[in-house]
């Protein structure tokens, strides 16, 4: 593989960096780069501006509104991305169901959903664990039964679904549900599409430890929901599942974001003063800092080795990379933790939510890492949690 950019590449690049320098609002990259929390309006806004320009679905063909990059361009522009700092694109609808949409979905889906993705007119969330089925999702219990009345074929939905991000500003909920309980359990799993706002929709908000309001619990008591948004088959959805976290985990590997916080880490150990030397060069502190700049560029050329299968959906490679990719970006925070020392202790709800313009201990750079870090420790959680991805190479990489 060659691992230098074409002059086209390096072309495209530079496009990328000029629109990204004129269009990137201030006020959104100075609060990614300080890590400050992010607002559904700022997530918003700069979703609008991607579509605008034609470029917020870099993985989507032409035919369905994306760019039409190649593996590398979208690479690049992620990588562009991360670097200047912009808010994240929500990948709920744009990188997860509507993937499975454009593969799976029947003609009126993709011409309803597929456009208000694109344009952020609905906001989507995932609907996936559940109390008692988190890393054995097959064990759900959330059912839809299927009826048919003088309004038509429909689905009622009874359960519950947790740790949903961002539920609280969904329009939309992807779920799987059980439509039969009497066979195999991955084999009586369906699909199915619920619109946030029906008769019975409950979000109840889980406060994690740094008092953020990210994830939720939903509660569907007997939830009309149309046959029309049933995707695929029924009994089918532990198949369109797994093709949607083949592409989750791609995109968790978050190579571009693990290098821009790798650079902020130097920055800060650079400041930082041990024995009236920057702490950089301590050697201990200096060998921790180059074991994960090595293992980041290891995962960087794994990305791009999948990236390369053109036309393929990510297999077992992608566990690989969310495995990886989270416990780099775990042990990147734990380093920026060490490095600010008793500084990044003062917890400073009012900084973190923009209200102040400085932190109350004087060192804005240190004030918002100890719930950064603590908000990390659940990236080897979702997704499917790290211990069982390890288990899906033993058996289907490695053939143990």
């Amino acid at each position: 593989m060659d691992l230098h950019y074409s002059d086209d590449d390096l072309a495209f690049r530079d496009q990328v960096r000029s629109f990204l320098d004129s269009h990137l609002p201030k006020d959104l990259q100075a609060k990614v780069l300080t890590h400050l929390r992010l607002t559904k309006d700022d997530f918003v806004r700069w979703h609008r501006i991607l579509a605008q320009q034609g470029w917020v679905a870099p993985g989507w063909p032409a035919e369905f509104g994306g760019p039409g990059w190649t593996p590398i361009q979208r690479h690049i522009f992620e990588e562009e991305c991360a670097r200047a700092g912009t808010p994240r694109i929500m990948p709920f609808g744009i990188d997860m169901v509507a993937p499975v949409i454009m593969a799976f979905g029947s003609q009126q889906q993709k011409d309803h959903f597929l456009p208000r993705i694109l344009s952020c007119t609905d906001w989507w969330c995932q609907g996936y664990s559940e109390p008692g089925a988190g890393s054995d999702l097959a064990s759900l219990k959330t059912t839809a039964t299927r009826h048919t009345d003088a309004e038509g074929d429909h689905y009622i939905v009874n359960g519950q679904k947790t740790w949903t991000t961002l539920a609280q500003h969904a329009d939309m909920i992807f779920c799987l549900v059980r439509t039969d309980s009497g066979v195999r359990k991955q084999e009586g799993i369906s699909f199915l599409l619920v619109d946030m706002h029906a008769p019975g929709v409950t979000v109840r908000p889980i406060i994690m430890l740094d008092e953020d309001h990210e994830v939720n619990e939903v509660f569907f008591d007997n939830v009309r929901v149309p046959a029309a948004n049933l995707v695929g088959e029924e009994n089918r959805g532990w198949t369109y599942a797994k093709y949607l976290l083949g592409h989750e985990r791609t995109g968790i590997a978050a190579v571009g974001r693990s290098k821009r916080e790798l650079a902020f880490l130097k920055r800060l150990a650079r400041r930082e003063q041990k024995n009236g030397r920057p702490l950089l060069e301590d050697p201990l502190f200096a060998a921790k800092v180059a074991a994960i700049e090595i293992e980041l560029m290891a995962l960087e050329m794994t990305v791009l080795r999948v990236l390369a299968q053109a036309n393929k959906a990510p297999g077992p490679e992608a566990s690989v990379l969310k495995v990886r990719g989270t416990d780099i970006q775990q042990a990147l925070t734990e380093l920026m933790l060490e490095a600010a020392g008793p500084m990044a202790l003062p917890f400073d709800a009012a900084y973190l939510e923009g209200e102040n313009e400085h932190s109350i201990a004087g060192d804005d750079d240190a004030a918002p890492l100890a719930p950064y870090y603590f908000n990390y420790r659940k990236t080897s959680i979702y997704g499917g949690s790290n211990e069982i991805q390890r288990g899906i190479i033993t058996q289907m990489i490695l053939g143990l």
